[in-house]
């Protein structure tokens, strides 16, 4: 498993659903500059038809992502 932290920074709100951005994170705490070691970039985007889990992110706030591989 490979852990990523990133931020939220966009929430856009359509009539059938909405997206997600987001990317890593580069400060703001010692946890952050040690993600920023490892991750310096990058960006998720994500479309969402569900608005319960549209509710669940804030921008502003930061996620942990979990990449697991499925062998």
């Amino acid at each position: 498993m490979t852990r990523c932290k990133v931020i939220c920074d966009k929430k856009t709100i359509y009539p059938t659903g909405g997206e997600l951005s987001f990317r890593a994170v580069i400060n703001g705490s010692p946890e952050n500059e040690l993600f920023f070691k490892y991750t310096p970039n990058g960006q998720i985007t994500l479309s969402v038809v569900s608005p319960e889990i549209l509710e669940q992110f804030v921008p502003g706030q930061e996620y942990y992502v979990d990449f697991t591989g499925l062998i």
